[in-house]
């Protein structure tokens, strides 16, 4: 069997989490492959509005197995706050045994977080835009080869290298911040939720998933942010601390390249991104309100307001090419009903002509050119069917997939989970 892998070909914020729920049901395992709790993926079943940041999207499905990988750092503090939000709503995560987690997942410290809360306030003007959880001071620590792993949870020294770990950094903050931080309360509350983790499965995820192949179980690997904001092939340095792509489902989760199935590609029918960065296709204005209104367009995590843009297909052709994407799916169609006109970004040259997405932040935003279409007055979200679609959005999603080369698989006309059309 093939691990599938679903991911965001934009700059987060597609609705990933809700069709990892989706099409959980055809999977025996859903895996999180990198990232941390800088991912906010939004479910809603049954009314009920579920925000998970590093739990798998699968935890919803009672017999489905659920793997936090080796890619991932684990921040303890917000997986406790997940585990008492699925309670709350009647989701016993902990009495089914189906999470398990990588014992090579590195852990995130309350220090990561206030290092990367202060050094992101001192950028001042030039923000990158970071969500403040400590995800790029816990991957600096694993790069530096003294960071903190699961594993380490069951060493008999493992409470020493906390303190350590927590004096260094709050060295640091001392020295470049003038921060003092209590250690013996932040280790007190660190140690608090690690006994709350010791109740869940430590695996070594490689040999597990390896496994599961083996027995013809299918494995959904689920990105978290998004392909235009990865480190090594996003809009640098204005990207998240992890590589994003579909290709870093192998090194995350210690699969072959070879096991690789289907790719899904999830994108919004217009564009949204937070924080600072290149943004071609952006609007402004009134109507940059409005779409943020309607959609919604508030940070999962941070609650800021999402910048708003129109379609880029150049971006999607840059992110659909280092993915390998076979199927992609469509969402928040329902928020572009009711407009005059609906533009799309075709092509843009900068001043060395290139033609194309660029993700070099000097010469991305350059002449942007559009083609505009006929919008659709109708109401869409209690459609089931394609062709039931409007004319106008018909021929949007045909200009869409003729330009892409690619087939719109899914198409999210709301934000409940059955509000989903096959195509």
């Amino acid at each position: 069997m093939k691990v599938d892998v679903l991911l965001g070909l934009q700059w987060g914020d597609e609705g990933k989490g809700k069709f990892v729920d989706a099409l959980a049901s055809g999977y025996d395992a859903v895996a999180r492959f990198h990232g941390g709790s800088n991912a906010g993926h939004t479910l809603i079943f049954e009314g009920k509005k579920i925000v998970l940041n590093s739990i798998p999207s699968g935890i919803l499905h009672a017999d489905m197995i659920n793997i936090i990988g080796s890619g991932v750092v684990l921040d303890v503090e917000s997986f406790c706050n997940e585990l008492r939000i699925l309670t709350q709503v009647g989701y016993a995560v902990q009495r089914n045994g189906k999470l398990w987690i990588s014992r090579k997942a590195h852990l995130l410290l309350p220090t990561h977080a206030l290092l990367d809360k202060y050094a992101e306030e001192a950028l001042g003007d030039t923000k990158i835009g970071s969500t403040q959880k400590g995800i790029a001071p816990a991957y600096a620590d694993k790069i530096l080869r003294k960071g903190l792993r699961v594993m380490d949870i069951l060493a008999a020294d493992f409470p020493a290298r906390v303190v350590q770990l927590l004096s260094d950094h709050a060295k640091q903050l001392e020295q470049t911040f003038a921060l003092r931080v209590d250690v013996n309360q932040l280790y007190a509350d660190f140690m608090r939720n690690i006994e709350q983790l010791r109740q869940f499965s430590f695996v070594d995820a490689e040999w597990e998933i390896n496994k599961l192949l083996l027995a013809g179980k299918r494995v959904l690997a689920e990105g978290a942010q998004a392909t235009l904001l990865d480190i090594d092939h996003g809009s640098y340095p204005f990207v998240t601390s992890s590589n994003t792509i579909a290709g870093a489902a192998c090194t995350g989760l210690g699969i072959a390249p070879k096991t690789i199935g289907l790719v899904y590609g999830v994108f919004k029918a217009y564009c949204t991104r937070v924080g600072n960065g290149p943004f071609a296709s952006e609007i402004n204005g009134g109507l940059a309100d409005q779409l943020r209104m309607k959609g919604n367009e508030f940070g999962s995590v941070t609650k800021r307001p999402r910048r708003i843009g129109w379609l880029d297909l150049p971006a999607l052709q840059y992110a659909i090419m280092i993915n390998g994407v076979d199927r992609l799916i469509m969402t928040k169609a329902d928020v572009l009903s009711g407009m005059d006109v609906v533009r799309v970004c075709t092509s843009y040259a900068t001043e060395s002509e290139f033609q194309g997405y660029s993700t070099n932040c000097e010469t991305a935003n350059g002449n942007v050119f559009f083609k505009d279409f006929a919008g659709w007055p109708e109401d869409i979200a209690a459609l089931r069917e394609r062709k039931d679609l409007p004319e106008a959005l018909q021929q949007y999603l045909a200009f869409i997939e003729d330009a892409l080369k690619i087939p719109i698989t899914y198409i999210s006309v709301g934000p409940d989970r059955e509000q989903i059309i096959p195509s």
